[in-house]
């Protein structure tokens, strides 16, 4: 029986790296495998999934409106697949994390998913808490804070290198926008050793999230 993976991280922890040398791996032995990413991460060019180290591969993207059970067997219908492979995994709805899951358990597909796990606010992002929910396989592909510590939070920056503690929860931005830190460094709002700032501000009312 496939398995529904879920790969999560902070920033710059080789999520993409990880996907397309999977990816890779499928089609050096002859398999079919089918890449997807949000429509709205345009960062290297509609339809691209890149890597920090330069390493890049096409793939299909798709909207939060988006069937992606129903994409598969569009593909299905016209060849064989044998993975399917999720970048930026934090973005899916409730709804595809579900489609998700009929796809390992109704066509047999393993059903690989990279993303992060929360964001600068320390919230999980909707795709993020239904895969650690219903996923069959979770593993954290770890980096670290510029302490050495292990990084497990994102901070938001500003142009100029300061912390920004509140705003829209989707923001698509490399490292000139987020920096990967541990939990302390996230609390102390230092996204690194020369830049102290202002400690975090937890959510007012997090029982509604």
């Amino acid at each position: 029986m496939a398995k529904l993976y879920f790969y999560y991280s902070s920033m710059n922890a080789g999520k993409s790296t990880t996907l397309l040398q999977s990816s890779y791996n499928y089609r050096e032995r002859g398999m079919q495998t089918l890449v997807l990413t949000p429509e709205l991460d345009v960062r290297f060019g509609e339809g691209t999934v890149s890597s920090r180290i330069g390493l890049t591969a096409d793939a299909t993207t798709f909207s939060t409106v988006d069937n992606l059970l129903a994409i598969v067997e569009t593909v299905l219908a016209k060849q064989p697949l044998h993975c399917v492979l999720i970048d930026e995994a934090q973005f899916l709805t409730r709804e595809q994390v579900h489609q998700l899951g009929d796809v390992a358990d109704d066509h047999d597909i393993p059903v690989l998913c990279y993303g992060l796990r929360t964001d600068f606010q320390g919230k999980l992002f909707e795709g993020s808490r239904y895969l650690l929910a219903w996923a069959d396989n979770l593993a954290e592909i770890k980096t670290i804070c510029h302490c050495g510590s292990k990084a497990t939070m994102v901070l938001r920056l500003d142009g100029t290198g300061h912390v920004i503690k509140h705003g829209e929860q989707i923001k698509i931005g490399g490292n000139e926008s987020y920096q990967a830190v541990c939990r302390k460094h996230f609390k102390l709002g230092m996204a690194t050793r020369d830049h102290p700032e202002l400690p975090f501000e937890p959510p007012h009312n997090p029982t509604s999230d």
